[in-house]
């Protein structure tokens, strides 16, 4: 089985593997209810998904009849706007078939004119506080994708005490130093403050250069083997504390879980330079 940690100042045991729903944004049914047999099996316990995550929504709505216990379920709005976040979260309730929301968060809060609407007054920030006062979310959180998160999101703490972060972490990312140091002072204060860390683009291997692999990740190309899974997904595993989310691929996810399953400590740097070599591992964002 997976080990758990606590999910921050939540009070939930979280599996240090969490379900990246993006990987049923073109699911059928049919396919999302075998991957429910594997997350059951595997005993994760935390999914996160989003109302722009195409199919995904209705199908993980599909399991909370019977499964809404067995899971800490997280979304997210892309709205910066106090309204917008509330049609949002209407939405999300009903494809999710669930009467409140474990973790809502401001998705991809990462451009500075966007984030500065989504904390004013008539902003998401203001329909974030309303739907957790009035029970339909019981915490809060910002994501991020990109080289600036770790910066954006030190200034969403400073600006509100969210429960949660969730931002891209693995090795090639964290060889470059200004990204390193954000990335670490954002630790830090999460440490101070119980926010719970999760990480994205654990097996990122490169930019997509040709839609040639059948394969539903957004930004990358991922890693296939299992070896390179491995060392990849266990360097970000290394993290203390930390969550890390599925990578948005059906055909990938038994391997990430095959891999979690055998993590015991983070490969050494030789190790990790040698996978970045053998597989051609490249940054995705610029810096």
């Amino acid at each position: 089985m997976i080990n758990k940690n606590q999910f921050g100042r939540t009070g939930h045991a979280s599996t240090r593997i969490i379900f990246g729903g993006y990987a049923l944004s073109k699911a059928t049914q049919a396919e999302a209810d075998g991957i429910l047999d594997i997350l059951l099996e595997c005993g994760i316990n935390h999914i996160d998904t989003a109302l722009g995550y195409g199919n995904s929504e209705k199908c993980i709505g599909q399991w909370m009849e019977k499964h809404r216990d067995d899971f800490f379920l997280a979304t997210k709005t892309r709205s910066r706007s106090y309204k917008g976040a509330w049609d949002d979260l209407q939405r999300s309730l009903k494809q999710l078939k669930v009467d409140y929301i474990d973790l809502w968060q401001m998705h991809g809060l990462t451009n500075p004119v966007g984030w500065e609407r989504a904390m004013s007054s008539e902003g998401t920030l203001t329909a974030f506080i309303e739907a957790r006062n009035q029970g339909l979310v019981r915490f809060l959180g910002v994501t991020g994708h990109g080289s600036k998160v770790p910066a954006m999101h030190k200034c969403s703490l400073e600006r509100f005490d969210f429960d949660s972060v969730l931002l891209p972490h693995n090795y090639i990312m964290m060889q470059n130093p200004r990204y390193e140091n954000d990335f670490k002072e954002l630790i830090e204060l999460c440490i101070e403050r119980n926010v719970a860390v999760q990480t994205i683009k654990s097996v990122s291997r490169r930019p997509w250069e040709e839609r040639s692999k059948n394969y539903n990740t957004y930004f990358y190309e991922p890693l296939e083997t299992q070896d390179a899974i491995d060392k990849a997904l266990h360097w970000s595993m290394g993290l203390p504390n930390s969550f890390v989310i599925t990578a948005g691929d059906m055909q990938i996810l038994p391997k990430i879980l095959d891999a979690a399953k055998r993590f015991e400590k983070q490969p050494s740097d030789k190790e990790m330079k040698a996978i970045v070599e053998k597989y051609d591992i490249r940054k995705i964002f610029s810096y």
